[in-house]
């Protein structure tokens, strides 16, 4: 089961992601893109890798993309539509990303991927706490702070491009 359920997400996950950079619609690939990040916390929940699946979809889904949606609906672009795309630049983003796909699959094969001998990590959620709460080595308060700037700064972009 735990096998179709990923091959379900990731059918989800690289059909919207298409259809969020190819519809003509910006409210669309908004919606698109909601479905993207839902479907990415589905994945980390399927790895029971709890924590990351609920702050998928807590910040990324929920915080961002309503953060995105207000600033279409406060701008009064629901309705804009995209200009049609040049057929040279069709061709050369799709040679682009043949290469990438190119350059990825010969990285895969190229990694010969073994087990590891090591035993587990113990999972501590006070370790896990303390870690989060560091600034030194391997700790997570700067790129929190990082991404709270990051939002601070899209609010205000978000609140100054809607009282023009």
């Amino acid at each position: 089961m735990n096998v179709i359920m990923f091959y379900l997400l990731s059918a989800v996950i690289l059909g919207c992601a298409i259809l969020s950079v190819t519809t003509k619609r910006i409210l669309r690939a908004a919606t698109y893109l909601l479905f993207v990040l839902i479907a990415t916390g589905g994945l980390y929940f399927l790895l029971e890798v709890f924590f990351l699946g609920a702050v998928q979809l807590m910040l990324y889904a929920g915080g961002i993309v309503v953060l995105i949606v207000f600033s279409i609906l406060l701008t009064h672009n629901i309705d804009h539509k995209f200009h049609p795309i040049e057929t040279k630049k069709n061709i050369f983003t799709g040679i682009a990303s043949f290469l990438g796909a190119v350059v990825c699959l010969f990285a895969i094969s190229q990694n010969t991927f073994t087990a590891t001998q090591s035993p587990a990590i113990s999972t501590n959620i006070r370790q896990f706490g303390l870690q989060m709460l560091s600034y030194g080595n391997y700790g997570y308060v700067l790129p929190f702070e990082v991404i709270s700037i990051l939002l601070l700064a899209a609010m205000v972009a978000a609140i100054m491009i809607a009282k023009k």
